[in-house]
């Protein structure tokens, strides 16, 4: 059986349904081809959280991007909840970072200094003493010796978010279906076509947006895509009493109230190949953790405890571009944990690429060309 699309986007993750919603919105019809469902793998299990100034490769490569991508997040809430009919729950967030040790504080005045900086784009940060502390929690554990209060981060369901993408998409007539693609059609430097199981997908562009699964693509372009997966674990958690009002973090504890009420915690990040299975230990770091920073953990019981694998690439930023000797396929892959931040911009690029020939995205550093030895 032969479908027909303008555009075959291969992935149903986060930077997939992105790219195919930027892409309706400019009037071209794609069609997702998705093998396990719409945000299944790590776009449905991040915890969500939204950081444009810190994090890996931020400050540094990842920054304009981040502050990019953090912007049209915004601007997105109320447009795309609307037309896709799906609460993903953005909001702006507080968080306290928690010391216990003088060894936590140079860490706490980086993130300090980061965030006074960028006062005027709606960030703010201020030193609390212990009693500040256990006045806005006081549930969090008494032998802290100072916190940071930070505010302007944002977060969201990272679930309902990638859902609402590809609803919003397919109400401006992309097309959701599943199958696994297993290569290219193409003649000369074009592809022609996405080979699937049960048929093919015949098209003018693709975007390919495998996440940790790129490399499969290595053999269908003939080039390095040196993406791997990293595994991450969370527990859901379900805490007698009201949740916490802000998000609370340690050196080696992270608690993240959510909209239901319950509180996530972690995460792990371990290279443990294509395991997705959730582990004893991952689960006693976890809460190791949650109890050094509200001991009150110990008593909240285990909802759920999820694994997933972020898409990783060697020099630990995203791919984002033309693949190198095709002249219609692009790539959108390898963000890792910044992938929900990420998203916005990752999409906004390839479809910009694909209408219009080039992008004012900063996307420059994450071109798959890098990876091509001269």
């Amino acid at each position: 059986m032969v479908e027909t699309s303008e555009v075959a986007v291969v992935g149903g993750g986060v930077a997939g349904c992105a790219a195919a919603y930027y892409l309706a919105r400019a009037g071209v019809k794609a069609t997702v081809i998705e093998r396990e469902g719409v945000g299944t793998q790590a776009s449905g299990y991040s915890a969500g959280g939204l950081n444009p100034l810190q994090g890996a490769g931020i400050p540094g490569p990842l920054a304009h991007l981040a502050t990019e991508s953090f912007r049209m997040h915004l601007g997105l809430w109320d447009e795309l909840q609307s037309e896709a009919r799906v609460d993903y729950q953005g909001r702006i967030i507080s968080l306290v970072k928690v010391g216990f040790a003088e060894a936590d504080l140079p860490e706490m005045q980086e993130t300090l200094d980061i965030f006074q900086a960028a006062k005027t784009d709606g960030f703010s940060a201020h030193w609390l003493d212990r009693a500040e502390v256990l006045d806005l929690e006081p549930r969090i554990a008494p032998n802290l010796i100072r916190g940071l209060y930070a505010y302007g981060n944002a977060a969201l369901d990272s679930y309902l978010y990638t859902v609402a993408l590809a609803k919003a998409a397919e109400k401006y007539g992309a097309t959701v279906r599943s199958g696994t693609a297993k290569g290219l059609g193409r003649a000369g430097q074009r592809a022609t076509s996405v080979l699937l199981e049960d048929g093919q997908v015949a098209c003018g562009q693709v975007v390919l947006a495998l996440g940790s699964w790129s490399q499969e693509a290595e053999s269908w372009l003939g080039i390095p895509i040196p993406v791997e997966p990293l595994k991450g674990e969370i527990l859901r958690m379900e805490l007698p009493g009201p949740p916490p009002a802000h998000h609370f973090s340690c050196n080696g504890g992270s608690l993240y109230p959510k909209a239901d009420g319950r509180i996530w915690c972690g995460t792990t990040e371990e290279r443990r190949g294509f395991d997705k299975k959730t582990s004893a230990s991952a689960r006693r770091s976890i809460l190791k953790g949650a109890i050094k920073l509200m001991p009150a953990m110990a008593q909240a019981r285990l909802v759920q405890q999820t694994a997933c694998l972020r898409p990783v690439t060697s020099d630990w930023l995203p791919i984002i571009g033309r693949a190198p000797g095709w002249d219609n396929v692009y790539l959108a892959t390898g963000a890792g944990k910044n992938g929900i931040l990420l998203s916005p911009g990752m999409g906004k690029a390839v479809a910009d690429l694909i209408t219009h020939g080039s992008t004012k995205i900063p996307i420059g550093p994450y071109s798959p060309e890098r990876f091509i030895q001269a």
